[in-house]
């Protein structure tokens, strides 16, 4: 049992180490297992989408807890910055929430609302809180360790999200940005179409409003190792990689491929 004073979240370390923090998108996994997997494949994040892909809050919950004990941040993907589960999300392990399709600083705004304790949002106090493993805690104290340990990440995915990024990077909450790459590229009527310049100059852009405000940057949609590179050297550090879905479609189909190529 760790003490509480010892509580924190693994990726906002890395991230303040200025290291890269690497993690998994999850669509398809419904067990906690998945959090013990990307812990042995030394990642540091689960990017558990919820805005893709059909998930209860009970599956949510299990996941989370068990990423808790394993030095997994598990992060959830929502619907909107206005999704009405989020506090209950937070409340059962949850340590980090993607608000999609932020486009004003309004928009961002409203996410950390939901996400953060007064005085910087509105999100509603309990108590017993998994995080803590339900032991009781002095509300000012349990609080003051949420809104610490709680990552709140805005993704801009959009030309109009491009427009107004030094805006949505001055809301005080947003711990992280990330451009999604595949809803950007379609906004610009280009989807697909990885490595297109302006697509590139919105990645630099955003990149300098995050370095000018302290916000951690991202960039996902790209698993190209030298486009990657590229974003590295914009200040990207936060990284979700490919979906466990992927993951098992590219080693089932490479070990097909390597069987069927022996003839008997």
């Amino acid at each position: 049992m760790p003490d509480i004073a010892d509580i924190a979240n693994p990726t906002r370390q890395r991230l303040e180490a200025g290291e890269l923090a690497v993690g998994m998108i999850v669509r398809v996994s419904r067990t906690g297992d998945v959090a013990r997997i990307a812990r042995s494949s030394g990642m540091d994040f689960l990017f558990i989408d919820a805005q893709h892909a059909i998930y209860s809050r009970e599956t949510i919950a299990h996941i989370g807890q068990i990423a808790l004990g394993c030095g997994i941040t598990a992060m959830v993907r929502v619907r909107s910055c206005r999704d009405p589960d989020i506090p209950v999300l937070l409340d059962g392990g949850i340590t980090g929430i993607v608000f999609p399709d932020v486009n004003t600083a309004e928009d961002a705004q409203a996410g950390v609302n939901a996400a953060r304790y007064a005085p910087i949002g509105r999100r509603s106090a309990t108590s017993g809180y998994a995080l803590f493993d339900y032991r009781p805690l002095p509300q000012a104290e349990a609080i003051a360790i949420m809104n610490r340990s709680t990552l709140v990440v805005c993704m801009i995915e959009t030309v109009e999200g491009v427009a107004n990024a030094e805006a949505i990077a001055a809301v005080e909450g947003v711990d992280v940005i990330l451009i999604g790459l595949t809803d950007l590229l379609t906004s610009m009527g280009k989807p697909g179409q990885l490595g297109d310049p302006e697509a590139m100059a919105a990645v630099e852009r955003v990149g300098r409003a995050c370095k000018a405000q302290g916000k951690f940057f991202g960039v996902g949609g790209d698993g190209d190792p030298q486009r990657q590179a590229i974003y590295i050297s914009h200040g990207s550090r936060f990284i979700p990689t490919q979906s466990d879905a992927a993951f098992l479609m590219a080693a089932a189909s490479r070990t097909t491929q390597e069987l069927r190529a022996l003839k008997p």
